[in-house]
């Protein structure tokens, strides 16, 4: 966890009020860090229900496993998270370490250990020491209440510079429900499904199969459009919990996602999972720069995600930002690159809403004072039109600096 808290965080941290049915608390452990919270324990009122979306990468980590064997029974009591080991890529010791840690977690809480979730962060690679799990869950058990979710959102944080959290209301019949969030990220960030740990709460009454539908739907252009470095995590967890206490205020109980009484739900849901997803890139590693990548006029929405997935990812044109250099050379790159339809020669090109390139050369009013003022901006706009259709996409990023080499040269050690 970084000391020096990121130039592009948030101004405004909001309060995310006790949510009905969920308690909190958090412990140090010393998994990894020294004199900071690194376990979180989220307990649950019997009836909630649970639903998710986890990495898609090939090597996944021990709790993921874990997790993804048990979001079919759609039930949870408790959550358990830890940061400083990311459980991965470490065999029969971290098959261990999840059953051990489950066992624990459920005997404290008084719940089955199926309806346990677990998710770890940080380093890949080395045992996660679970018996020290032993010495605190009985006292986050005993000390876990509403009004706790800052602390609860920093003690998941690893290179995150600042806690990451999130709050709406909406209308669901006669009642207003609350929808909270946490999440952490920083790095190793390109989701196949989500960021590389996020959780979301509601007291909506939402049965499981409705909760996954929103879930699904709702991360695609939020997190799933968010990229720092390209590089997809062996951790990356989305759990969303529905605890269902509104129902006692008169909120109707919701089986299908497409229920229209969901209307404003899914709006708040979805404003939740955008601010969460957008605070990640915000706290890119070494970040000094938030950019937008726009992409329009590709044969396909599809197609424009691709390209502007390609731009994101691309470390020159990172690199051009982190230098504030327009350079729209590198763009063309990354276009060209992507393996979709592109027409070099009707290509136009955007920084900070100036237009540096059209029909596939150097704009005619280009204005190099104008352009170099924009690129020092904290937040940047960069737009792509390709002229080949109405295909439109955006991805979310930031700029690639000395500091993320710095990070992530010495992060295991």
């Amino acid at each position: 966890m970084s000391t020096a808290v990121s130039p592009l965080a948030p101004t405004n941290v909001p309060d995310l009020p006790p949510l009905a049915g969920v308690r909190l608390a958090t412990a140090e452990a010393g998994i990894k860090y020294a004199n900071r919270t690194d376990v979180l324990l989220a307990l649950m009122d019997e009836g909630t229900t649970v639903a998710g979306v986890l990495t898609k990468s090939k090597c996944p980590s021990a709790p993921v496993d874990w997790c993804r064997a048990r979001l079919k029974r759609g039930k949870a009591r408790a959550l358990v998270v830890n940061s400083g080991n990311a459980n991965a890529f470490t065999g029969k010791n971290g098959r261990q370490a999840t059953q051990f840690t489950a066992k624990l977690a459920a005997k404290a809480a008084g719940c089955s250990i199926d309806d346990i979730f677990l998710a770890s962060t940080g380093v890949i690679g080395e045992p996660l020491k679970a018996e020290r799990f032993e010495g605190v869950m009985d006292g986050l058990v005993a000390s876990a209440h509403g009004d706790y979710w800052l602390s609860a959102a920093k003690a998941i944080m690893t290179t995150d510079t600042f806690p990451k959290v999130a709050t709406a209301t909406a209308k669901l019949g006669k009642a207003t429900v609350t929808i909270n969030g946490i999440a952490k990220g920083a790095g190793m960030i390109a989701p196949d499904m989500a960021t590389m740990l996020s959780f979301v709460f509601t007291d909506a009454p939402l049965s499981a199969a409705a909760l996954q539908g929103l879930l699904r739907s709702g991360v695609e252009s939020t997190f799933n459009a968010v990229t720092i470095d390209g590089d997809t995590s062996t951790s990356d967890t989305l759990l969303a919990f529905a605890t269902g206490a509104a129902a006692a205020q008169g909120a109707p109980k919701i089986s299908r996602a497409s229920d229209p009484r969901l209307k404003d739900f899914v709006k708040a849901f979805n404003t939740v999972l955008a601010d969460l997803s957008e605070q990640v890139a915000r706290d890119g590693e070494g970040a000094r720069k938030l950019v937008e990548v726009i992409v329009e006029g590709a044969v396909s929405n599809i197609s424009a995600r691709r390209i502007a997935r390609s731009i994101a990812n691309s470390p020159l044109v990172k690199t051009a930002i982190a230098g504030e250099d327009a350079n729209w050379g590198r763009v063309v790159m990354a276009v060209g690159k992507a393996g979709e339809p592109a027409d070099r020669d009707k290509l136009a090109i955007w920084f900070g809403g100036i237009r540096v390139a059209h029909k596939g050369a150097r704009d005619p009013s280009y204005d190099e004072a104008k352009v170099s003022a924009a690129m020092k901006k904290p937040e940047i706009k960069l737009k792509v039109a390709l002229g080949m259709g109405k295909g439109r996409d955006r991805m979310l990023t930031c700029d690639l600096t000395k500091e993320y080499v710095a990070i992530n040269g010495d992060y295991r050690s």
